[in-house]
């Protein structure tokens, strides 16, 4: 058998290689923003701490997105949506301190990373060049008429609806949005209140079982199911039934604004993707 030779590079268009940098910057402006905001906390204690790492981890994220944007992908649009969302609820949760008025540094960060992350969505989305980038699927390895070649593979089950994409994507951060808080709340345990222990036990159990069930009826959901759209509705009741009463009753208040905000904003993102496939796909397959 023969391989394929190596395709010849393509300069990408202007407008795709500005998004790349934008993402870079907004990478790196997250850091910067976070580091201020725990720098400037009035107690550096150890829930902010988890918080301020986790939100920092979005940094990455926004590095994978270059990846898939350099690579033309139709999953860029949806995770950059996502990420760009909950990159705002994030850092905007730690901006805000328990009593008194947000440091003026940490404000000014806000705001930036904000008008970033508005400008990555808008690139995303309202840009004729970007959206004509990013129709590319994933590579594989694939043999025809004697040759193997690696090209990308064009996939078999019927075209997905761009809002399936952004509603599997936000259905596949409730299990880090459930297991933030709940090693938060690990924390009171430090603080000698051993009452919590089942609950937080059955926190984290919960946030990694939500990450199967959703691995699970996405998949199905790609393949246009329509009782996988029910189940994923169910399973974002479930996770907000049982995020937001464990955020209020161990984290309180406060923890309820800041960690159950974001899960609300992905249900949201989620089942608002769902509505919008249905009414542009009225028929599906049961």
């Amino acid at each position: 058998m023969r391989t394929a030779a190596a395709t010849t590079e393509v300069r990408r268009p202007s407008a795709v290689r500005a998004l790349t940098t934008l993402l870079a910057v907004t990478a790196a402006a997250t850091v910067v923003v976070e580091l201020l905001n725990y720098w400037y906390a009035p107690e550096q204690e150890f829930g902010l701490a988890v918080r301020t790492g986790w939100a920092m981890l979005r940094s990455l994220g926004f590095l994978v997105l270059i990846g898939h944007v350099n690579r033309g992908r139709t999953v860029a649009r949806p995770f950059g949506l996502i990420l760009a969302v909950t990159t705002i609820f994030a850092v905007g949760r730690l901006v805000v301190p328990r009593a008194g008025v947000p440091p003026l540094p940490g404000l000014l960060g806000f705001g930036l990373l904000t008008a970033l992350c508005v400008a990555v969505v808008a690139l995303l989305y309202r840009s004729d060049t970007v959206g004509g980038h990013l129709v590319r699927h994933r590579k594989g390895l694939v043999v025809e008429g004697g040759t193997i070649s690696w090209r990308e593979v064009t996939p078999k089950r019927p075209p997905v609806a761009g809002w399936l994409l952004t509603s599997r994507v936000a259905a596949f951060t409730y299990s880090p949005l459930m297991l933030v808080p709940a090693l938060v709340a690990g924390g009171s345990i430090l603080d000698g209140r051993l009452s919590a222990v089942p609950a937080v036990l059955f926190w984290f159990a919960a946030g990694i079982a939500v990450s199967y069930l959703v691995l699970f009826c996405t998949a199905f959901l790609m393949r246009g199911r329509a009782w996988a759209r029910r189940m994923l509705v169910a399973v974002t009741f479930g996770v907000l039934a049982v995020d937001l009463p464990l955020c209020w009753w161990l984290l309180g208040v406060d923890g309820l604004i800041r960690d159950g905000g974001p899960l609300v904003a992905a249900a949201i993102l989620a089942l608002y993707g769902l509505w919008r496939a249905r009414t542009a796909e009225p028929t599906t397959r049961s």
